[in-house]
């Protein structure tokens, strides 16, 4: 159903992109209704209006806090007008019909950005025009709201041809509103509870912006360095959350990440010994790399290390002596973890909206591995299985990792095809003189075809594990019975895109 527009309350904390709508409100005839400052800039612009004290019989108050707040305003936006008895009460009160609010909240999230003041921090909560965007989009039916400068050229656009809008025009401008007050309120409450907005040095590349909203001091504590980047606060996350699926009471386990994926990654008895093997698997991309243990780093392990250039350090704790090595390279980010959880949500902007999902914590255990192949598996494949699973868990789709001893021997990462993932991984194998005899294959997902099995047998690999579920998952388990490998399914797929 369509609704003209014959009265519209304006009141906007930034002027600009304005005139062109108040010009196309005037030539309409519409009963433009304003709060001081808006209302002066109408009045420059040699047009009338009323000022919103001349029905609330009462000025602004309390240095502009409370100037809307007032049943004759929002008595007017939200009466039902096909009630009778709302249309009744509007008339004995002498309420005016609102048909359309354009209101643009005060600049909190600028303001903090800008590094402003607690007390002008608190003064750019906006109260009147929040109270206003949920009061016209609540009453869409009736009421058309503009809650965003972003919006001026739709409402232009249904001016350009009439007063009128369909009911379809004034709920999608509804939905856009408690958008709005959903971000502003949101950006509020992390202010109040330190998750406020940090400006980064830049974004993904230099001339991005990039900011952080929350509070990194409840992940870790930063104990040396220069300030954390956007791309460095990616490949943390990437980093704590695999180490998370790591159990440090079973043994040491430290790995190297580069552009969020594990170039090397290992168990072993004490903390020095887990380094080196994790950093022989790829001695190259550790460079300038991620480094994270889930033990106390000691010194020995501190002086292994200290010949590497490497960005971040990352660990539970670090032995006075360590640091005392670590910290002699000034520019070093050295970061002490807390035991926190990770959000159980994760979330990704896409197009013009945003996909939700559950993270993905599923972490394999021996019970849901089931042995397909006729060769027996021995405790170590099973180990290993386990261990690849979780890295392979961590690492960009398609994905393939090559484990042998709870090391890491090396893995293919991002490609187009699994093949070509698997190819990837042999060669860097190869490259850095990682055996593969005796290694286990996982893939973070199933094998169409028994491509990869074959190249990965004739690459000296005799166990594989995947999550099964092909149509052809038999081709697979034929050629290990048919060539003496294992084959383990695990029953789940860890897709990471």
């Amino acid at each position: 159903m369509t609704k003209a527009i014959q009265s519209a309350l304006i009141s906007v904390y930034h002027k600009d992109g304005l005139a062109p709508i108040i010009h196309a409100l005037a030539k309409q005839n519409v009963q433009l209704i304003s709060t001081g400052g808006t209302g002066k800039f109408i009045e420059r612009m040699g047009y009338e209006y009323t000022p919103v004290e001349s029905l609330t019989s009462y000025p602004e108050i309390f240095g502009g806090r409370v100037k809307t707040l007032h049943p004759a305003i929002f008595g007017g936006i939200l009466y039902r007008r096909e009630l009778e008895s709302d249309e009744n009460q509007a008339k004995e009160h002498q309420i005016p019909s609102i048909d359309l609010v354009i209101v643009d909240l005060y600049p909190f999230t600028e303001t903090v950005n800008a590094g402003g003041t607690q007390e002008d921090i608190i003064e750019k909560i906006d109260i009147g025009g929040i109270a206003l965007i949920r009061a016209a989009a609540k009453n869409y039916k009736d009421v058309v709201i503009v809650s965003n400068r972003d919006q001026y050229g739709q409402l232009e656009t249904i001016l350009e041809t009439g007063n009128s809008t369909t009911v379809d025009q004034r709920k999608a401008f509804a939905s856009a509103a408690f958008g709005v007050s959903s971000a502003y309120d949101t950006a509020i409450h992390n202010y109040l509870g330190g998750e406020h907005m940090k400006e980064l040095r830049y974004g993904e590349n230099p001339h991005q912006k990039g900011y952080y909203q929350g509070d990194l001091s409840d992940a870790f504590t930063q104990i040396h360095g220069k300030e954390l980047s956007y791309n460095n606060l990616l490949d943390i996350d990437a980093a704590i959350a695999l180490i998370k699926d790591f159990d440090a009471s079973r043994g040491v386990t430290f790995a190297v990440l580069k552009h969020n994926n594990a170039c090397g990654i290992a168990t072993a008895d004490n903390t020095l010994n887990a380094y080196k093997k994790a950093f022989a698997a790829d001695t190259k991309s550790a460079f300038g790399g991620i480094l994270i243990c889930n033990h106390t780093i000691d010194r020995a392990t501190a002086e292994e290390m200290n010949s590497l250039f490497y960005e971040v350090l990352i660990a539970p704790g670090f032995d006075p002596d360590a640091l005392e090595i670590i910290q002699t390279k000034k520019n070093r980010m050295v970061l002490e973890l807390k035991d926190f959880d990770l959000p159980a949500m994760q979330t990704r902007t896409l197009l013009n909206g945003t996909l939700i999902q559950e993270r993905d914590s599923f972490v394999d255990q021996v019970e849901n591995l089931e042995l397909v192949s006729e060769e027996k598996v021995s405790d170590q494949q099973i180990s290993d299985a386990l261990f690849a699973l979780k890295v392979v868990k961590h690492t960009k789709s398609n994905a393939i990792v090559l484990v042998k001893g709870n090391q890491l021997m090396s893995s293919g990462t991002g490609q187009t095809s699994r093949v070509d993932a698997l190819e990837q991984a042999i060669a860097k194998a190869n490259h850095f003189n990682m055996s593969l005899d005796g290694a286990i294959m996982a893939s973070d997902a199933f094998f169409p075809f028994p491509d990869c099995v074959e190249i990965a047998h004739k690459a000296g690999i005799t166990s594989v594990v995947h999550p099964g579920g092909s149509k052809n998952d038999q081709l697979s388990i034929d050629y290990c019975n048919q060539n003496g490998l294992v084959m383990l399914l695990n029953g789940h797929r860890h897709f990471k895109h």
